[in-house]
């Protein structure tokens, strides 16, 4: 088993900048790939964007380009996703996704069916 706890989630100003993290534990060896989904409230889940660990290659939702960068940090067991200028207005719940398989194609990888793990979720809200 896999477990995901994501932090750093909290208040923002437009034109800020967020960092959130995702400590994974338990059997991280089998993790092949690391998500990050958003939901707003009464929405749908959307992806984000995802990092693969066989070679590090990043995937962002085309919507998502250029506001958000995915990164890692192997040593903690640890995947970043630090927002960049976000939209005033805006309340996310920020999600942590993890799947035993490598889902390196832009088709699978923003699928949230293809995860098999998940954290609570990190609050993230934007303000003006």
């Amino acid at each position: 088993q896999v477990q995901l706890v994501e932090s750093g989630g909290g208040s923002v100003q437009a034109g800020g900048s967020l960092r959130l993290s995702c400590a994974a534990s338990g059997r991280t060896l089998r993790i092949l790939t690391m998500g990050w989904f958003r939901q707003a409230p009464g929405k749908e889940r959307e992806f984000v964007g995802a990092i693969t660990g066989n070679d590090g290659t990043t995937y962002y939702a085309q919507s998502m380009k250029g506001r958000f960068a995915i990164s890692t940090d192997n040593a903690k067991n640890t995947v970043y996703l630090q927002m960049n200028s976000p939209k005033p207005g805006n309340t996310n719940f920020y999600y942590c996704a993890a799947s035993n398989v490598w889902l390196n194609t832009q088709t699978y990888i923003g699928k949230a069916t293809r995860y098999s793990y998940w954290g609570e979720g990190a609050k993230g809200t934007v303000s003006s």
